[in-house]
């Protein structure tokens, strides 16, 4: 029997899934490195199934050889995989995509309702007991009908987002740096501008970009410093896409209105500051926080783990190029 390796337990039917296959072992922890390194070497597994905290470096596909086979990411992103090194050793690297795409679009719109309708501003002065009764200007907010929504990124995620937004009457602008296919329903409804043009011009700022070398700090100083004063910024892919210690000084000093994020640059640790802005709705990463998308990630990191012990590249593989040349034989 194979042997497959989690690093945190996951929601059903994962183990219903891989049991009656493969030997499974769960860590129950985020490990560091060290210690996963030395558990790999210890006891080899064919499959390994890390979170997106875990960092799955050389060395620690290096401690899995010569059985690990696959590492199948609980998890869309994979910046914390160095694939280049998995794909130099023949290791597939499996991710989950498309199943969380309406749950982190959901999650979007929430942080974009609170943060420009102040919501978490005012259940802060409700529970306080500082809500003194109605004021004609009390804790005022953004109009959303009219307003323009500026995704930056506009694959599957984005365009969920836009369509939520076009039924909030808002406008929508996108921006890429690669091709996309425009869903069908969103032609002729959304406009393509240039990056640092949407950025000033919009009144909400989403962001839907993987992390690479070119997004890191992709909303930088200069880049909140050109936003409107009144603009919202959302964040729902990855933390270090915002500067995040410019952006504390962005929401004090009130070059933008506020910020709603998800992700956090050196999650879960925030700037310094960041914690004391009431003007940023803060969640704990909940993109894809509901029990049907959680079961449907679970479904299709068992699906990778079993085809890469299989012998057949993972579904979801982000280096098929590993089965090219020599393609691994079942492990049974």
């Amino acid at each position: 029997m194979a042997d497959i390796l989690c690093t945190l337990s996951l929601p059903a039917p994962f183990e219903e899934m891989v049991r009656p296959r493969a030997t499974l072992s769960v860590l129950g922890r985020t490990p560091a490195t060290s210690e996963l390194i030395d558990r790999l070497r210890a006891t080899p597994v064919e499959v390994l199934c890390p979170q997106l905290r875990d960092p799955i470096t050389a060395a620690v596909l290096d401690a899995g050889l010569p059985r690990l086979r696959c590492v199948s990411l609980y998890a869309v992103g994979y910046n914390n995989v160095d694939v280049e090194a998995a794909t130099a050793r023949k290791i597939a690297v499996s991710n989950t995509p498309g199943v969380l795409t309406d749950a982190t679009a959901d999650c979007t719109m929430a942080l974009l309702l609170a943060a420009t309708r102040r919501i978490c501003e005012g259940d802060a002065a409700v529970r306080a007991g500082a809500f003194e009764g109605w004021e004609p200007g009390y804790l005022l907010g953004m109009e959303l009908t009219d307003a323009l929504l500026g995704v930056v990124g506009f694959g599957r995620i984005g365009q969920a987002v836009a369509r939520r937004a076009l039924g909030f009457g808002m406008r929508v602008a996108y921006a890429t740096d690669v091709a996309v296919a425009i869903d069908d329903d969103l032609i002729g409804r959304v406009t393509e501008m240039p990056l640092r043009q949407l950025i000033s011009a919009a009144d909400v700022v989403s962001l839907h970009v993987p992390l690479t070398g070119a997004t890191h700090h992709l909303i930088d100083e200069n880049a909140l410093r050109s936003m409107r004063s009144t603009a919202v910024l959302v964040n729902t892919s990855r933390g270090p896409v915002i500067d995040e210690n410019a952006l504390v000084r962005a929401l004090r000093e009130g070059w933008i209105g506020g910020a709603g994020l998800d992700v956090y640059e050196k999650e879960p640790v925030l700037a310094p500051g960041l914690g004391e802005c009431r003007n940023a709705v803060l969640s704990p990463h909940l993109g894809s926080a509901t029990v049907a998308t959680r079961a449907a990630m679970a479904r299709l990191t068992a699906q990778n783990a079993l085809d890469a012990l299989d012998g057949r590249v993972p579904g979801n593989c982000i280096n098929p190029s590993v089965w090219e040349s020599a393609p691994p034989q079942p492990a049974w």
